[in-house]
């Protein structure tokens, strides 16, 4: 079974007093004592991050680690298929895949995924399981970019966080740029499994994701059904 959790904003970024989404990704992984790896690339390694992801995770029964690209860089595919679970974090979404594909991660992500290791992220950790997702890795803009299309499909994460995301959705709909889009709500986290989405995972209230279309340049937004975390 191939998983993806895509996570619209929130978790261990912002704060550390609910591990609600990070224990529901290990619970997916169906281990004990699961392998979670960290892929912090998005801010360029940011060490505050990390120490925020190892101070939830630490909390937590699992065995945590995480890979660097600015410091000396380990054995990626040794470590990443050894792992139950990946998380990749927020940030620059086009610097991160530029840095991957360079050293070949985009490969090994791939090859993970197809043997069931789960995979996980935020933000930028949330799109780039897509064919595209739309991103404010440029300064000027929201623009789409392709991804690694591990999912077929469209994803904006934030959809309720930052007022310019609904706007834009609706632009690329209407210009035809795409057919739908996976608007995820920060809070909220849509779970694939085998390329399908199964339901909305919601770790706050009221939060939620939508399959949004255009018709008759009416914007549709479809609820999930949502599993809620308490």
């Amino acid at each position: 079974m191939r998983q993806v959790i895509a996570i619209g904003g929130g978790g261990f970024g912002r704060t550390q007093e609910s591990n609600l989404i990070e224990q529901f990704i290990l619970d997916q992984t169906s281990k004990k004592n699961p392998k979670i790896c960290f892929i912090p690339t998005a801010t360029g390694d940011l060490d505050p991050y990390v120490v925020n992801y190892y101070s939830v995770f630490s909390k937590l029964n699992c065995e945590a680690t995480h890979i660097s690209f600015f410091k000396r860089t380990i054995d990626l595919e040794e470590h990443v298929l050894k792992q139950d679970a990946i998380f990749v974090g927020g940030g620059n979404t086009k610097s991160m895949l530029a840095v991957w594909k360079d050293w070949g991660l985009d490969l090994i992500l791939k090859k993970a995924y197809d043997r069931g290791i789960v995979m996980s992220g935020v933000s930028a950790g949330a799109i780039c399981w897509f064919k595209n997702g739309l991103t404010d890795s440029w300064a000027s803009e929201l623009k789409m970019m392709e991804c690694m299309n591990f999912i077929p499909g469209n994803c904006a994460p934030h959809y309720d966080e930052e007022p310019e995301r609904r706007p834009a959705t609706k632009k690329f709909l209407q210009d035809q740029s795409i057919t739908s889009m996976f608007g995820i709500e920060g809070g909220a986290a849509l779970h694939f499994i085998d390329e399908q989405p199964n339901s909305t995972i919601r770790f706050k209230k009221n939060k939620n994701a939508y399959r949004v279309t255009l018709e008759s340049n009416k914007v549709n937004e479809d609820p999930y059904k949502v599993v809620e975390l308490d």
